[in-house]
C-alpha cells in the first residue's frame, strides 16, 4: 500500500492518523505541494484533482479525498472503528467531521490561499486575517457540538478517538500555525490534547512526517 502524501497537507494527515490507528503498513512517497509537484501528469493520472492524499491500494486502485479512504479503511480493517455504527452517533460524528472536511478546511487550503494573493492582491495579514476567521467560526460550532454530544472519554469520540479527533488534530495544527486563539475551544483543546498523546497520532504529525 502507498501513500501519496504532503507532510503538512491537513488531508493526508487525517490518513497518516488513521492509517497508524488501524495499524496497516503503507509507504509514504512525498509529493511535494508548494513545489508544484501535484501538478505533474503522473500525479494528475493517480489524481486529476491534483491532490494527495492518494492512496494505492494495489490492483489498479487508487483511492482519492480524505473521508473516502478513512470509510473505506474502517470497512477493510474493522478495528478499532473509527465511525460508528449506531445511526444518530455515526450522524453526530460525521456531523462534527464535515464540519471541518467541508466547512473549514476548503476556505482554507494552500489553493486558496495562493489565490487570494495572486487574483485578489491579499497580502500575507490579509491572507492570515482570512484564515483565523473561518478557522475560529467553525471552531466556535463544532465547541458547541463537542460540547453538547461528547460521552463520558477525553475525545470527541468518547472514550476512544474517532473520526472527529481524526480531522480535528490536523486543523488544530494548522489553527496553531496561524495563531489563532484557542482559549474560546477548551473542549477542542482538551481532545486535541488527549489524542495528541496517543503514538498513532504522534506519529502522524508532520514533524514527524517531514522529509529529511
Amino acid at each position: 500500500m502507498i501513500l501519496y502524501d504532503y507532510f503538512r497537507s491537513s488531508a493526508a494527515y487525517r490518513v497518516r492518523i488513521a492509517l497508524n490507528l488501524k495499524g496497516v503498513a503503507h509507504e509514504r512517497r512525498e509529493v511535494h505541494l508548494v513545489e508544484g509537484a501535484q501538478r505533474s501528469e503522473t500525479h494528475l493520472a493517480r489524481n486529476p484533482q491534483g491532490f494527495v492524499p492518494a492512496l494505492d491500494i494495489g490492483g489498479g486502485h487508487i483511492l482519492t479525498q480524505s473521508l473516502a479512504i478513512i470509510e473505506w479503511l474502517d470497512a477493510t480493517y474493522p478495528q478499532p472503528r473509527l465511525i460508528p455504527a449506531d445511526p444518530i452517533a455515526r450522524a453526530d460524528a460525521m456531523a462534527q467531521a464535515l464540519l471541518i472536511a467541508a466547512d473549514i478546511h476548503p476556505l482554507n487550503n494552500l489553493r486558496v490561499l495562493k489565490a487570494l494573493e495572486t487574483r485578489f492582491g491579499a497580502d500575507s495579514d490579509a491572507r492570515g486575517d482570512w484564515y483565523r476567521h473561518w478557522v475560529s467560526e467553525g471552531f466556535a460550532a463544532l465547541e458547541a457540538l463537542a460540547a453538547a454530544r461528547r460521552a463520558d472519554g477525553p475525545f470527541l469520540g468518547g472514550v476512544a478517538p474517532g473520526i472527529a479527533d481524526v480531522l480535528l488534530v490536523p486543523q488544530m495544527y494548522n489553527a496553531r500555525r496561524f495563531d489563532v486563539p484557542l482559549d474560546p475551544f477548551p473542549t477542542l483543546v482538551a481532545a486535541d490534547a488527549a489524542a495528541c498523546a496517543l503514538a498513532p497520532f504522534a506519529e502522524a504529525s508532520p514533524e514527524r512526517a517531514k522529509p529529511a
